[in-house]
Protein backbone atom coordinates (compact mmCIF):
# COMPACT_ATOMS: atom_id res chain seq x y z
CA UNK A 1 0.00 0.00 0.00
CA UNK A 2 1.10 3.49 -0.96
CA UNK A 3 1.25 6.45 1.81
CA UNK A 4 -1.67 7.33 2.56
CA UNK A 5 -1.50 11.07 3.38
CA UNK A 6 -0.19 11.25 -0.25
CA UNK A 7 -2.64 11.92 -3.93
CA UNK A 8 -1.82 11.90 -7.44
CA UNK A 9 -4.17 14.59 -8.62
CA UNK A 10 -4.95 13.26 -12.20
CA UNK A 11 -5.90 16.18 -14.96
CA UNK A 12 -7.02 14.56 -18.28
CA UNK A 13 -10.08 16.25 -20.34
CA UNK A 14 -11.17 12.46 -21.49
CA UNK A 15 -13.30 10.96 -18.83
CA UNK A 16 -12.26 7.46 -20.04
CA UNK A 17 -8.59 7.89 -19.26
CA UNK A 18 -8.90 9.37 -16.28
CA UNK A 19 -11.40 6.68 -15.19
CA UNK A 20 -8.97 4.33 -15.76
CA UNK A 21 -6.10 5.49 -14.74
CA UNK A 22 -7.72 6.09 -11.40
CA UNK A 23 -8.66 2.61 -11.18
CA UNK A 24 -5.65 1.39 -11.86
CA UNK A 25 -3.68 3.72 -9.41
CA UNK A 26 -6.56 2.81 -7.15
CA UNK A 27 -5.94 -1.69 -7.29
CA UNK A 28 -2.37 -0.55 -6.68
CA UNK A 29 -3.23 1.28 -3.23
CA UNK A 30 -2.62 5.05 -4.26
CA UNK A 31 -5.02 7.51 -3.61
CA UNK A 32 -6.31 9.95 -6.86
CA UNK A 33 -8.38 12.74 -7.31
CA UNK A 34 -9.11 13.68 -10.76
CA UNK A 35 -10.11 16.94 -12.57
CA UNK A 36 -11.15 17.59 -16.43
CA UNK A 37 -8.77 20.42 -16.75
CA UNK A 38 -6.25 23.16 -15.24
CA UNK A 39 -8.98 25.53 -14.29
CA UNK A 40 -11.14 23.07 -11.82
CA UNK A 41 -7.23 21.78 -10.59
CA UNK A 42 -6.41 25.20 -10.06
CA UNK A 43 -9.78 26.43 -8.34
CA UNK A 44 -9.66 23.46 -5.91
CA UNK A 45 -5.63 23.68 -5.32
CA UNK A 46 -4.88 24.24 -1.52
CA UNK A 47 -1.08 24.91 -0.77
CA UNK A 48 -1.12 21.84 1.55
CA UNK A 49 -1.77 19.24 -0.97
CA UNK A 50 1.02 16.99 -1.15
CA UNK A 51 1.76 13.96 -3.79
CA UNK A 52 2.09 14.37 -7.15
CA UNK A 53 0.47 15.36 -10.33
CA UNK A 54 -0.20 13.66 -13.73
CA UNK A 55 -1.67 15.81 -16.19
CA UNK A 56 -2.11 15.58 -19.90
CA UNK A 57 -0.27 17.71 -21.92
CA UNK A 58 -3.06 18.91 -24.45
CA UNK A 59 -6.07 20.00 -22.11
CA UNK A 60 -8.71 22.96 -22.97
CA UNK A 61 -7.83 25.84 -21.60
CA UNK A 62 -4.29 25.67 -20.18
CA UNK A 63 -2.02 23.63 -21.32
CA UNK A 64 -0.22 20.42 -18.88
CA UNK A 65 2.81 22.60 -18.97
CA UNK A 66 1.35 25.61 -18.48
CA UNK A 67 -0.27 24.47 -14.86
CA UNK A 68 2.50 23.19 -14.24
CA UNK A 69 4.00 26.64 -14.46
CA UNK A 70 1.15 28.38 -12.87
CA UNK A 71 1.58 26.25 -9.69
CA UNK A 72 5.19 26.56 -9.73
CA UNK A 73 4.50 30.34 -9.71
CA UNK A 74 2.41 29.79 -6.57
CA UNK A 75 5.20 28.38 -4.75
CA UNK A 76 3.76 24.80 -5.39
CA UNK A 77 6.60 22.25 -5.31
CA UNK A 78 4.16 19.21 -6.63
CA UNK A 79 6.01 16.77 -8.79
CA UNK A 80 4.93 16.46 -12.05
CA UNK A 81 4.01 13.70 -14.60
CA UNK A 82 3.11 14.93 -17.84
CA UNK A 83 1.21 12.23 -19.97
CA UNK A 84 0.44 13.28 -23.73
CA UNK A 85 -0.47 10.96 -26.96
CA UNK A 86 1.20 14.12 -28.81
CA UNK A 87 4.69 13.45 -28.03
CA UNK A 88 7.07 15.27 -29.59
CA UNK A 89 10.88 16.03 -28.19
CA UNK A 90 10.23 20.09 -27.76
CA UNK A 91 7.14 19.30 -25.60
CA UNK A 92 9.72 16.24 -23.94
CA UNK A 93 12.07 19.13 -23.52
CA UNK A 94 9.95 21.84 -22.32
CA UNK A 95 8.59 19.57 -19.72
CA UNK A 96 11.80 18.38 -18.19
CA UNK A 97 13.49 22.01 -18.07
CA UNK A 98 10.20 22.96 -16.15
CA UNK A 99 11.19 20.12 -13.52
CA UNK A 100 8.91 17.13 -14.62
CA UNK A 101 9.76 14.21 -13.03
CA UNK A 102 8.70 12.44 -16.26
CA UNK A 103 7.28 12.67 -19.92
CA UNK A 104 4.93 9.40 -20.58
CA UNK A 105 3.65 9.23 -24.38
CA UNK A 106 0.44 7.05 -24.74
CA UNK A 107 -0.63 4.44 -24.30
CA UNK A 108 1.80 4.15 -21.46
CA UNK A 109 1.33 0.53 -19.84
CA UNK A 110 0.62 0.30 -16.05
CA UNK A 111 4.55 -0.27 -15.38
CA UNK A 112 5.70 3.09 -16.45
CA UNK A 113 2.83 4.84 -14.83
CA UNK A 114 3.63 3.47 -11.50
CA UNK A 115 7.38 3.45 -11.53
CA UNK A 116 7.13 7.75 -12.24
CA UNK A 117 4.74 8.33 -9.48
CA UNK A 118 6.55 5.90 -6.81
CA UNK A 119 9.08 8.33 -7.92
CA UNK A 120 7.63 11.36 -7.40
CA UNK A 121 6.38 10.27 -4.05
CA UNK A 122 10.24 9.62 -3.08
CA UNK A 123 11.06 12.92 -4.03
CA UNK A 124 7.88 14.25 -1.91
CA UNK A 125 8.76 12.10 1.08
CA UNK A 126 12.10 13.66 1.56
CA UNK A 127 11.06 17.34 1.13
CA UNK A 128 8.40 16.91 3.63
CA UNK A 129 10.63 15.44 5.70
CA UNK A 130 13.53 18.28 5.09
CA UNK A 131 10.29 20.43 6.05
CA UNK A 132 9.45 18.36 9.15
CA UNK A 133 12.91 18.87 10.63
CA UNK A 134 13.35 22.29 10.01
CA UNK A 135 9.89 23.10 12.02
CA UNK A 136 11.15 20.79 14.50
CA UNK A 137 14.41 22.48 14.83
CA UNK A 138 12.51 26.34 14.82
CA UNK A 139 10.31 25.07 17.72
CA UNK A 140 13.44 24.28 19.41
CA UNK A 141 15.55 27.29 18.64
CA UNK A 142 12.43 29.33 20.24
CA UNK A 143 12.54 27.87 23.44
CA UNK A 144 16.10 29.55 23.78
CA UNK A 145 16.49 32.78 26.03
CA UNK A 146 18.35 35.62 23.47
CA UNK A 147 21.54 34.93 26.23
CA UNK A 148 21.21 31.13 25.70
CA UNK A 149 21.38 32.03 21.19
CA UNK A 150 24.44 33.92 22.50
CA UNK A 151 26.13 30.91 24.05
CA UNK A 152 24.99 28.66 20.97
CA UNK A 153 26.50 30.63 18.50
CA UNK A 154 29.82 31.11 20.65
CA UNK A 155 30.24 27.71 21.76
CA UNK A 156 29.62 26.35 18.05
CA UNK A 157 32.54 28.37 17.16
CA UNK A 158 34.02 25.75 19.31
CA UNK A 159 35.12 27.96 22.01
CA UNK A 160 35.62 27.10 25.25
CA UNK A 161 33.57 28.73 28.40
CA UNK A 162 36.28 31.04 29.81
CA UNK A 163 36.18 32.28 25.99
CA UNK A 164 32.94 32.63 25.87
CA UNK A 165 32.98 34.49 29.43
CA UNK A 166 35.23 36.82 27.90
CA UNK A 167 33.16 37.92 24.63
CA UNK A 168 29.38 38.04 26.40
CA UNK A 169 31.19 39.69 29.59
CA UNK A 170 29.83 36.94 32.14
CA UNK A 171 31.00 34.37 34.19
CA UNK A 172 32.47 31.37 32.87
CA UNK A 173 30.27 29.71 35.63
CA UNK A 174 26.94 31.48 34.37
CA UNK A 175 28.20 30.13 30.53
CA UNK A 176 28.20 26.94 31.73
CA UNK A 177 24.37 27.08 33.24
CA UNK A 178 23.58 28.40 30.15
CA UNK A 179 25.13 25.49 28.33
CA UNK A 180 23.56 22.91 30.20
CA UNK A 181 20.16 24.77 29.34
CA UNK A 182 20.15 25.45 26.01
CA UNK A 183 21.63 21.65 25.42
CA UNK A 184 18.51 19.91 26.90
CA UNK A 185 16.10 22.76 25.38
CA UNK A 186 17.74 21.55 21.95
CA UNK A 187 18.05 17.80 23.05
CA UNK A 188 22.03 17.70 22.20
CA UNK A 189 24.24 15.91 24.20
CA UNK A 190 27.37 17.51 23.54
CA UNK A 191 29.35 20.43 21.87
CA UNK A 192 29.71 18.31 18.28
CA UNK A 193 26.18 17.51 18.70
CA UNK A 194 25.25 21.62 19.58
CA UNK A 195 28.01 22.46 16.33
CA UNK A 196 25.78 20.06 13.62
CA UNK A 197 22.77 21.34 15.03
CA UNK A 198 23.45 25.21 14.72
CA UNK A 199 24.88 24.26 11.25
CA UNK A 200 21.31 23.03 10.28
CA UNK A 201 18.80 24.79 11.55
CA UNK A 202 20.97 27.37 9.64
CA UNK A 203 20.84 25.87 6.39
CA UNK A 204 16.82 24.27 6.34
CA UNK A 205 14.24 26.63 4.60
CA UNK A 206 12.12 28.30 6.69
CA UNK A 207 8.81 26.23 6.83
CA UNK A 208 5.85 27.46 5.34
Amino acid sequence: MQPENLTVFIVDDDPSVRDSIALMLGLLGFRTTHFADAEAFLSAYQAAWTGCVVADLRLPGRSGLELQAELAARGSTLPFIIITAHGDVPSARAAFQAQALDFLEKPFDDEQLSAAIIAAFALEGRRIKRADDSRGDAERLAKLTAREREVMEQAAKGLHAKEIAATLGISPRTVEVHKTRLMAKLGVRNVAELVRFNLTSKSHPSPD
